[in-house]
């Protein structure tokens, strides 16, 4: 289905749903995002890369006063409250999104307008930020209805707090600022502590690689993410080389200490916080290596990178099941293939990989076939597809 008539049927379905005036329908495009380096590091304020991809989640709305009723074309269930009565989060309801978006900006703007409309948007649970996408298009949409002017690094604090303080998940800004900043074309620079951004062109005669998304077929985690106490680890590491430094009383992130403190003291390290820490270290300087690749139009070592941050997010930080193992393993071995690693924390979800342009469609049907056989009981859920870059999430306007 093209995007144009993708679009018209989103739009005509919040007018038979919600009894919306065609013309009043507005569309927001909130992308989904890769992190090709920099895995699991932004909650430690470390320095990341990131492109937003062509496949979005995508909210047709009209303002509302008061209240926001919401649908969706992929999820059950229907979302209604008043602004004046905002529910606590919900476990598992994805209505969540929306009340979290509305308590985030109550914060700081009054908010009369609420919205009405359809939301659609396929990736979720995939590693590719599906709940920063949907909270950034909620909060577009919410900010449109009620003639709001919020920048975009305002919009990246407002969906953070939807995840930290809403949905209890202690992330960093990665995942929203890939999502608000990202150009087509472009790697996506950022420094989690200054918040300082950079868009990096390709410099390949041919552009930018494809990027090529292989999804397990697991719908459940088989094990818990353990995302918040990987966070923990992390922060006992930093309060241990910070009291071996003298100083104990600045903020345990791993991004105050500079990597020859790490080091000299990284002898005083055990156990998992020893392995984050590894894995934070090497991270940051996979990231400074890799930007300079980009940079000179070096896509092998750069996928070379990439590949060796899957392989420390499996040894070091810990992450990972058997079957996106298999699929790493299988992508590091395909034609065409300049690096992989999960998208997410591979509990579940799927790898993401770099790919040669002209071999990408027959790196699909070699992976694909080769992970039937490493896991037929998930083959009739596994699927890949292969995308592009893309700008960052805005109002459609045609």
């Amino acid at each position: 289905m093209s995007q144009v008539v993708f679009l018209e049927q989103l739009r005509q379905e919040a007018v038979r749903r919600y009894g919306v005036r065609p013309g009043g329908v507005r569309v927001v495009r909130s992308p989904y995002r890769i992190c090709p380096l920099g895995a699991h590091i932004d909650h430690q304020l470390g320095p990341v890369t990131a492109m937003a991809i062509d496949q979005a989640v995508h909210v047709a709305y009209a303002p509302l006063a008061g209240e926001v009723r919401l649908s969706s074309l992929d999820f059950a269930g229907d979302v209604q409250f008043s602004l004046d009565h905002v529910p606590e989060r919900r476990g598992g309801d994805w209505g969540n999104f929306a009340r979290g978006a509305v308590r985030s900006l109550q914060q700081h703007y009054p908010l009369p307008c609420g919205i009405q409309g359809v939301t659609a948007g396929r990736l979720d649970g995939g590693g590719l930020s599906s709940s920063a996408a949907i909270g950034v298009a909620l909060l577009l949409a919410l900010e449109e209805a009620n003639g709001l002017t919020v920048t975009a690094q305002e919009n990246i604090a407002l969906d953070q707090a939807i995840e930290n303080e809403y949905l209890g998940l202690r992330n960093g800004i990665l995942d929203q600022s890939a999502i608000l900043l990202s150009r087509r074309g472009h790697l996506t620079y950022l420094d989690c502590r200054t918040r300082e951004h950079e868009l990096i062109p390709s410099t390949v005669p041919a552009g930018s690689p494809a990027i090529l998304l292989a999804f397990s077929g697991l719908k459940q985690a088989l094990v818990g993410t353990d995302y918040n106490r990987r966070v923990d680890e992390c922060r006992a590491a930093a309060e241990v080389l910070l009291r071996a430094l003298g100083r104990p009383d600045a903020v345990p992130v791993l991004r105050n200490i500079e990597p020859d403190e790490y080091a000299k003291y990284r002898h005083l390290l055990n156990g998992p916080p020893a392995r984050r820490a590894a894995h934070f270290f090497s991270e940051v300087q996979r990231v400074r290596e890799g930007v300079e690749c980009w940079r000179r139009g070096d896509l092998a070592g750069f996928g070379r990178l990439v590949s060796a941050s899957g392989e420390s997010s499996i040894q070091n930080y810990e992450c990972g099941c058997p079957p996106l193992v298999d699929l790493y393993e299988i992508l590091i071995a395909t034609e065409g293939v300049y690096g992989t690693r999960f998208s997410g924390a591979g509990f579940r979800g799927c790898c993401v990989a770099l790919v040669e342009r002209q071999a990408a469609e027959a790196a699909v049907e070699s992976v694909l076939d080769r992970y039937r056989q490493r896991q037929p009981q998930l083959a009739g859920d596994a699927f890949a597809l292969v995308c592009g870059s893309d700008d960052g999430a805005r109002h459609l306007r045609e």
